[in-house]
C-alpha cells in the first residue's frame, strides 16, 4: 500500500520533513558525487531529494506509482514527473544510469519485481541507491511520520533482496539517528543527535541508505507472469506544488 502524495508532500513540507530532505541529500551527495551527463530516475517519492542533480545531470526525471498519485514537479518549468506502474516501467532496456528509490520498496506488493524491472532499464555500470526504513530503527515503529508504513527491512533482508534481483551491494550507510518528532525541542536538536547516533549507534539508523550496482554476467532476472502485457494508460489529475523548492527561493509555496 503506497502512502498518499499529499501526506507525503505535507510531510516534506513540514520542519521535521524539510530535516529529512536535507540529511538524506547530504548522504546522497557523498554517495553520488559526480553525475555529469548521466540520465538519473527517481522512482516513489523522491522529487525531495532530486533537486541538487538538476543542471548536473544529462536529465532528471522522477516515476510516482500510479497508487501514491503525482505531483508536478519542478515547479518552475515543465513538469518532470509522471504517474507509473512500477512493475512497467515506459523506458526502453538500459536506458538510465542511475535509480533513486524512496518510500517504494516499503510499500511494493512485490519489491522484486520492482527491482527485476529497474535492471532491465538500467545501463550497464548504472547504480541505485535505496532508502527504505531500518527494522531495528525508531522510525520504522512510530507512523508519524513516512517511514512508520510497510514493511520496514533488515541490513540483511535488504542485502538479500538486492542480490536475488542481480545487484551488487557496495556501500551501507544510515541516516535519521534523531527523533522523529515534530516537537521544537527535537527539532533544535536533531542536528547533534544525528552526529552522535551515527557515531556511537551505527545499527539504529532511521533509514538505511544502500547503493548496488547491476550484475550483468547472470543474464536478465526471471520475471513472473506475461512479460508482453500491455502497459496501463493513467490520466493524472497534477497538483501544481513545489514540494521542496519555494521556501529555499522564497516563494512561500508549501514544500
Amino acid at each position: 500500500m503506497f502512502l498518499d502524495v499529499v501526506d507525503l508532500r505535507n510531510f516534506y513540507g513540514g520542519p521535521l520533513g524539510g530535516l529529512v530532505r536535507k540529511m538524506l541529500r547530504a548522504k546522497l551527495a557523498e554517495m553520488w558525487p559526480k553525475v555529469g551527463g548521466d540520465r538519473v530516475l527517481g522512482i516513489g517519492y523522491a522529487t525531495p531529494l532530486l533537486r541538487p542533480f538538476i543542471g548536473r545531470a544529462e536529465r532528471v526525471i522522477g516515476f510516482m506509482p500510479a497508487r501514491q498519485g503525482v505531483v508536478n514537479w519542478p515547479w518552475e518549468g515543465p513538469s518532470a514527473t509522471a504517474l507509473i506502474d512500477e512493475t512497467a516501467l515506459p523506458l526502453p532496456d538500459s536506458s538510465v544510469d542511475r535509480v533513486l528509490l524512496v518510500h517504494t520498496l516499503e510499500m511494493a506488493d512485490d519489491p522484486s519485481e520492482v527491482l527485476r524491472e529497474i535492471w532491465r532499464v538500467m545501463a550497464p555500470g548504472g547504480r541505485l541507491i535505496c532508502v527504505v526504513p531500518n527494522r531495528i530503527g525508531l522510525w520504522a515503529r512510530l507512523e508519524t511520520t513516512p517511514f512508520g508504513y510497510g514493511l520496514p527491512f533488515s541490513q540483511g533482508q535488504l542485502d538479500s533482496l538486492l542480490k536475488t534481483t542481480l545487484f551488487s551491494p557496495i556501500d551501507w550507510r544510515g541516516a535519521l539517528y534523531m527523533l522523529p518528532s515534530s516537537r521544537p525541542f527535537a527539532i533544535r536538536m536533531a542536528g547533534a543527535l544525528e552526529r552522535f547516533g551515527a557515531r556511537t549507534w551505527p545499527t539504529l539508523a532511521g533509514v538505511l541508505v544502500v547503493e548496488a550496482t547491476k550484475q550483468l554476467y547472470q543474464g536478465l532476472p526471471a520475471r513472473s507472469g506475461n512479460r508482453l502485457r500491455a502497459a496501463p494508460i493513467f490520466r493524472p489529475a497534477l497538483i501544481r506544488v513545489a514540494e521542496d523548492e519555494a521556501p529555499e527561493l522564497g516563494h512561500g509555496r508549501p514544500t
